[in-house]
């Protein structure tokens, strides 16, 4: 039996995480509008940067809680990287629906409602109630992935 389109899209978004070189946590985003691929992106260093994997995690050093202190990271995240591909090749994605691997963060919360993607599926859950309160307030369509049996 074939998968769903979300199954699909969502399986592709696992498989962009594994790009991430994030030592804490591996997330993947595909933005995807009339079942066409946009963007995807995944979480690491700006481009030309050193990786985390060379240069070690800061906020894994200081002990800082996953979903706070998001400004001693040296990564983008998926959602944000995925955005930004999306500008760099002059791809609109208003209209468009985010897959991503976990639940955004309260950032990228606010850079999916400014780029007029108007639905948002996520997979893991991510400790940052701000974002959700945001995400609701926005009238973006929101929803958790779940797995058809």
């Amino acid at each position: 039996m074939r998968p769903s389109w979300d199954e699909y899209f969502m399986e592709i978004a696992e498989v962009v995480k594994t790009r991430s070189t994030c030592l804490r946590r591996q997330v993947g985003a595909v933005i995807v509008k009339d079942k066409q691929i946009l963007s995807t992106g995944y979480n690491g260093a700006p481009s030309g940067l050193k990786h985390c994997e060379e240069t070690g995690c800061l906020r894994q050093q200081l002990g800082v809680p996953s979903g706070e202190k998001h400004e001693l990271c040296r990564g983008l995240h998926a959602e944000q990287n995925a955005i930004i591909q999306a500008s760099l090749h002059g791809v609109k994605i208003e209209g468009a629906t985010i897959y991503v691997t976990t639940q955004p963060c309260v950032v990228c919360a606010k850079m999916i409602i400014n780029s007029g993607i108007k639905k948002l599926i996520y997979k893991g859950d991510y400790p940052d109630r701000l974002s959700a309160q945001m995400l609701r307030e926005s009238g973006i369509t929101v929803q958790k992935f779940q797995q058809e049996t």
